[in-house]
């Protein structure tokens, strides 16, 4: 009997310890929740991979985890980690849904819509602006509160991610902003703009000249003076009426008065659009008279005896 026991002791004691499972770092450090455990950290499965290692960054960020301490931990779980890459650092990121800059303006642009009644231009104090939300997280981004001044434009508003957030400050300014018309495309000097040529732009109040050309009527039916280029504000001096007679060109001239109508051809000694005062040299009579173009090749004389026609 003791015989024995001291042989089952004897194999007791030289038994081999379980082996450890061997394990991979995953490729990718990425978790969703608000833990790190060892199954975001390396490819297994088991109920060991639900061990907690650590709290999990912000939505959005990243936190460095010791290796030094992941593999005591992989280690008490019977996880064997050679770490063979030498790493120092595990940099483990948590996923966010995420509301960027260019949401946050139009979100703001929206409310000043609704608020002031007008369209605003919203450049916010951080361009890189971006708020995070965790991925199972419902409802947001929404504006708490803002507050505007219109006179230098800087605002500022409360803006909740999602559903039991805490308040996010966004600082920036807004500029009113005003629909003019542009062209679509470059018009030579000398062409006339036609309805096809304009479409609508909205700019900021303080970017758009006193004598720009706000009034699409002012620009269609009118004549280039110089070369003018697409999607820029048109001024005043831009345009002019159309020409519809030039300087040398031959024109039938019209004088009506009561039982008296004339007409001749008569040569124009200056340029004039439709409606406007030239001069023009009677071929018939060699005399200079003034005249009103009323459309192209035409010209009519007013209060002007026969005579001297």
């Amino acid at each position: 009997m003791i015989r024995a026991s001291l042989i089952a002791l004897a194999c007791l004691t030289t038994a081999p310890a379980l082996a450890s499972e061997p394990v991979f770092l995953r490729e990718t450090l990425v978790v969703e929740g608000p833990q790190i455990t060892l199954g975001d950290l390396f490819e297994f499965n088991g109920p060991e991979a639900a061990t907690v290692v650590a709290r999990s960054p912000a939505p959005g960020s990243r936190v460095a985890l010791d290796v030094n301490y992941v593999s005591r931990i992989a280690a008490d779980h019977e996880l064997d980690w050679a770490n063979a890459s030498g790493l120092l650092r595990l940099t483990v990121s948590r996923a966010s849904r995420v509301v960027d800059a260019g949401e946050l303006t139009g979100m703001i642009e929206g409310e000043l819509f609704a608020r002031e009644g007008g369209q605003h231009e919203v450049q916010l104090a951080n361009s890189n602006l971006a708020l995070h939300a965790p991925v199972d997280t419902i409802g947001g981004p929404q504006i708490d509160s803002i507050n505007y001044d219109p006179r230098s434009g800087m605002l500022s508003a409360d803006i909740t991610p999602y559903d039991g957030a805490e308040p996010v400050r966004v600082t920036g300014r807004a500029f009113e902003t005003i629909d003019i018309p542009v062209l679509v495309q470059p018009v030579a000097a000398g062409d006339v703009v036609r309805n096809d040529n304009i479409r609508w732009v909205s700019l900021r109040s303080d970017r758009i000249r006193p004598d720009s050309v706000l009034d699409p009527d002012a620009i269609i039916g009118h004549q280039a003076r110089r070369a003018l280029r697409a999607s820029e504000p048109l001024r005043g001096y831009d345009l002019q009426e159309a020409i519809l007679v030039n300087r040398g060109d031959l024109v039938t001239l019209m004088f009506e008065a009561r039982g008296i109508q004339l007409s001749v051809r008569a040569r124009a000694m200056e340029n004039a659009a439709d409606g406007e005062l030239a001069r023009f040299v009677n071929l018939q009579s060699n005399r200079t008279v003034e005249a009103m173009v009323d459309g192209p090749g035409r010209a009519r004389v007013f209060a002007s005896p026969a005579a001297s026609f």
